[in-house]
């Protein structure tokens, strides 16, 4: 199948309309008639990603996160993202993103359901109803650190950062996968117990406390890696001879 052919079936499912305006998505780079038989899914286009994706003979590669948010003046070996776009190029491999659009229309039901919320509404509406994020009530009470260990169950995380008193109760909730900060500010509005989310700083957190709201901070790829495994069930329905992998999931990093 074809690439622009692919990139059509995801925009149906997802479309690039819900994306913010700051965002970036589509195809980023490569051949929109690049013949596809083999897709790679992954979070971020690290270096490590693209030889993986050129090692095993993919023919394209769809993240979460786009390689590319600010216009590019030159593309040379030079930097790291030059040398990104060189390798793919190179390769023929056609690259594609889908972030708050998928954001949107995907990951913040998903979220939802792992932790299975109920009674959901949007956290932060983009457009038509559809948005960032999303609030609900969990299926029981529970303490802030019961909540914080069945979210590491749940995302299969290996550890969270709470804040707020461990033996809390907490019933009322929002998750925004990702990095939630600048929509702390809604999940006060609704008057939500707890907020899941991920790449809480200090100050963010001590003062969302104060004004009565906890915080479990799973980090920024640890709810997100849902997506890889979301959009290769997608794909597998849509698409005929195609075959898919997803990049093992992998935290970028080790609480020690």
């Amino acid at each position: 199948m074809r690439c622009d052919e692919i990139c059509t079936l995801l925009e149906q499912e997802y479309s690039r309309e819900y994306a913010c305006e700051w965002d970036n998505v589509g195809l980023l780079a490569g051949r929109r008639d690049k013949e596809v038989k083999k897709i790679l899914l992954a979070l971020d286009a690290t270096d490590e990603v693209i030889r993986m994706a050129a090692d095993s003979g993919a023919d394209m590669l769809i993240t979460h996160h786009p390689m590319l948010f600010s216009p590019v003046k030159r593309v040379t070996d030079e930097d790291m993202t030059g040398r990104r776009l060189m390798e793919l190029i190179r390769r023929d491999i056609s690259y594609y993103a889908m972030h708050t659009n998928y954001d949107a229309r995907g990951m913040a039901d998903l979220a939802a359901r792992f932790l299975r919320m109920q009674e959901c509404t949007v956290l932060e509406e983009i457009r038509d109803g559809e948005g960032i994020g999303r609030v609900g009530v969990l299926e029981a009470p529970m303490t802030l650190k019961e909540c914080a260990e069945f979210v590491k169950e749940a995302f299969a995380v290996p550890s969270v950062r709470i804040f707020g008193p461990a033996d809390a109760v907490v019933r009322s909730a929002a998750v925004c996968p990702g990095s939630g900060k600048s929509t702390v500010k809604e999940a006060l509005r609704f008057g939500c117990d707890v907020y899941i989310t991920g790449d809480i700083d200090h100050h963010t957190g001590i003062d969302a406390v104060d004004q009565g709201l906890y915080i479990i901070d799973a980090g920024h790829y640890g709810i997100e890696h849902i997506f890889m495994a979301d959009v290769k069930e997608y794909l597998e329905k849509v698409l005929t001879g195609v075959h898919m992998d997803c990049v093992p999931v992998k935290h970028p990093f080790l609480v020690v």
